[in-house]
């Protein structure tokens, strides 16, 4: 029984610390201003305050969102484009755009202080500082 509750306590747990995936296209509240996304021919724009700042490929929008604030706002959102995934930090302005260089499909992600961590089939890479690194096993905790 002890086994069983901590396998469900651990699966809880760990659930808390993912953040789904969204096509929410917006208006999305940030602590810099209203986040839109909008289809343009065949790509779509990123728009803060009717303001482009981006424009990526991609067949369907796909976002990753970190709102970690007590208003709900949005202060980071890991974008999957056709390039791969792109970080948006939107606790600035204009809002800082990350993108990863790498071609993977992000499945699941982890939020933390400086850096985003991504799980995709091709296994788990971390995003810092612009600069993206495919993680070997480690003794790291992700929340």
């Amino acid at each position: 029984m002890t086994r069983l509750s901590l396998s469900a306590l651990a699966a809880s747990c760990f659930a808390t610390c993912v953040h789904a995936q969204s096509n929410d296209s917006g208006p999305l509240a940030t602590p810099s201003g209203q986040l839109q996304f909008a289809r343009v021919d065949r790509d779509f724009v990123a728009m803060l305050d009717k303001q482009t700042f981006d424009r990526f490929g991609a067949n369907t929008l796909a976002h990753f969102d970190d709102t970690g604030n007590a208003n709900d706002e949005l202060s980071r959102t890991l974008v999957q484009t056709d390039s791969g995934p792109v970080l948006y930090d939107l606790r600035r302005r204009p809002p800082l755009v990350q993108r990863s260089g790498a071609r993977i499909t992000v499945k699941r992600v982890f939020w933390q202080r400086d850096e985003v961590v991504m799980q995709s089939s091709q296994g788990w890479f971390r995003l810092k500082g612009g600069v993206m690194t495919k993680l070997q096993s480690s003794r790291s905790i992700y929340h």
